[in-house]
This record gives structure tokens, C-alpha cells and sequence, in this order.
């Protein structure tokens, strides 16, 4: 293992994993915390991960007292990118910020390699994904992907369609008066989009019904509280709220809106042609 410098909560570790011991404590734990069962396919197999770490690829680890809890994994992609496939964190040491840390650790690697941005999907129903990535991070969403992997025997998507909001996040801090770096005091931001959500138009409401958008210069999209709750309490409401957010928001974005933020009740803000 090498470690790689960048911040990180207090007792949290930092480090790049290439040893295939690690990289198959790596695969345990994405297996733990996806809920995968035998039979299911692995989050990301163990074979690629040990490509990925032997060719160049990122394979970080974050650690907790000598405990691999949280994993990130991705590849160099065009652009000088890093794609960041996969990131999970033991449910005993999520609220961390072990996630952020693996966050700005993957900046940090992308840094030294001369890298312009991160890229990553993730499913735009998980509502405190949502405001990780658009929000905290602010990363900026490009489009709306669906069934983007297809059927997908994971365990925690298992039965679901796999739409996804592809994102990205530039390696340079961004300049003042831009989306907060990350860790930074995200009040301000938060503030903002609080300020715009009563003037929006709704395109989805809580209830989930889906909504015109009347050519509003700016829109507002709901979310449920846990989709990952509802999809084994009633699978056939997840399914209803997968249809209605691809259409609400996924056709916003085809119409030309973009996704401007995130509150933390839940709602995506969006505006014509990315107007505040």
C-alpha cells in the first residue's frame, strides 16, 4: 500500500491499495455494504479491481483504527479524467466523513497525475447521494441516464432500473464565488437553494405525481425520503417513483433545464439553461 497525502477526519487513513490481500478485503467489504447475497454480482468484481490497481487505475481504501471502511475505485477515462465507478462505506462508519475523505483523496491522486475532473453516476433517487454529490461536493450533474447498466443482481439494486445522474467535479479547487470545495461550510449553498425552492415550479411533488413544466425559468423535483427503504417496504411505489422521477427530471434536462441544486428536504432545483 502507498499513502497518498490528503486530508482526513481524525483516525481516519488515507491509502492506495495494490496488495491482493487488500484489494480482497476491498471486495468484501463493497459486498457487505451492497447487501450482496451468493449469486448476486459482485458491486465490482475482484478481478477488475486487480487491473485496475496494477494498471494505473485508482483503488483507494479508507481506514478506521487498521478497519478497511469505505472503498473507491475507478479508471482513467478521455478527457484526462478519472471516472470514480464505485465508492462505498461500512454502514457502522458512515457519518464520518469517511465518504468526503475518500472524496477528496481521489482528488488528491487525480491532482498528481495532472487529471482535469472526476466523473461518476450515481441514482438520482438516493436522496442523501443527492445532496453529497450536487451540494456538499458541488459537483455538476450533465445528464440523465436511463436503465444506464441495465438489470443489475447486486443486492441493493436488485429489481430496479438503473437510471443515473452522470456527474462532474473538477480536480481544481474552483474559484471564489464557484460551488463549495469539498469539506467546506456548505450552509451557504444549502441557503441558496432553500431560497429558490418556493418560487420554483413543481415538475414532481411529494405525492409523486408528475407535473408540466409550463416553460417555468425554474423548477423544482421531489424526491422520497428512502427509496432504498421503500424498495422492500413497496417495491411497487419504488417503481412508481423510478418511472416518475425519469420522467420529471430526466425530461426537464432533455428540454434544456439544468440541475442548479439540492435541498436537504429532498427536492432537485433546476433552471433554464442553468440560470440562478
Amino acid at each position: 500500500m502507498v499513502e497518498l497525502l490528503a486530508p482526513a477526519p481524525a483516525g481516519v487513513r488515507l491509502l492506495s491499495l495494490h496488495a491482493t490481500s487488500d484489494l480482497q478485503r476491498a471486495d468484501r467489504l463493497l459486498r457487505r455494504t451492497w447487501g450482496t447475497q451468493p449469486g448476486d454480482d459482485a458491486p465490482l468484481a475482484l478481478d477488475m479491481m486487480c487491473a485496475l490497481a496494477h494498471t494505473g487505475g485508482y483503488v483507494g481504501g479508507a481506514f478506521l483504527d487498521d478497519e478497511l471502511v469505505g472503498v473507491a475505485a475507478g479508471f482513467l477515462a478521455a478527457g484526462g479524467t478519472l471516472h470514480s465507478h464505485i465508492a462505498g462505506v461500512a454502514r457502522e462508519a458512515q457519518g464520518r466523513g469517511v465518504g468526503l475523505a475518500l472524496k477528496r483523496h481521489q482528488r488528491a491522486w487525480a491532482a498528481e497525475r495532472g487529471l482535469t475532473a472526476i466523473t461518476w453516476t450515481f441514482d438520482p433517487l438516493v436522496r442523501r447521494n443527492a445532496y453529497f454529490n450536487l451540494t456538499r461536493l458541488g459537483a455538476t450533474a450533465v445528464e440523465y441516464l436511463p436503465d444506464f447498466y441495465g438489470p443489475l443482481s447486486d443486492g441493493i439494486n436488485d429489481g430496479d432500473v438503473s437510471d443515473r445522474l452522470f456527474v462532474t467535479w473538477p480536480v481544481a479547487a474552483p474559484p471564489p464565488g464557484a460551488a463549495s470545495p469539498p469539506g467546506a461550510d456548505a450552509g451557504a449553498v444549502a441557503a441558496k437553494t432553500a431560497d429558490g425552492l418556493t418560487a420554483a415550479v413543481p415538475i414532481l411533488d411529494e405525492a409523486g405525481a408528475v407535473h408540466e413544466a409550463g416553460g417555468a425559468p425554474s423548477l423544482r423535483c421531489a424526491t422520497p425520503p428512502d427509496v432504498e427503504r421503500l424498495r422492500e417496504d413497496d417495491p411497487g411505489a419504488a417503481r412508481h417513483w423510478r418511472a416518475a422521477l425519469g420522467a420529471a427530471l430526466g425530461g426537464a434536462l432533455a428540454d434544456g433545464y439544468l440541475i442548479t441544486g439540492f435541498t436537504r428536504s429532498g427536492w432537485y432545483l433546476l433552471a433554464r439553461g442553468g440560470a440562478a
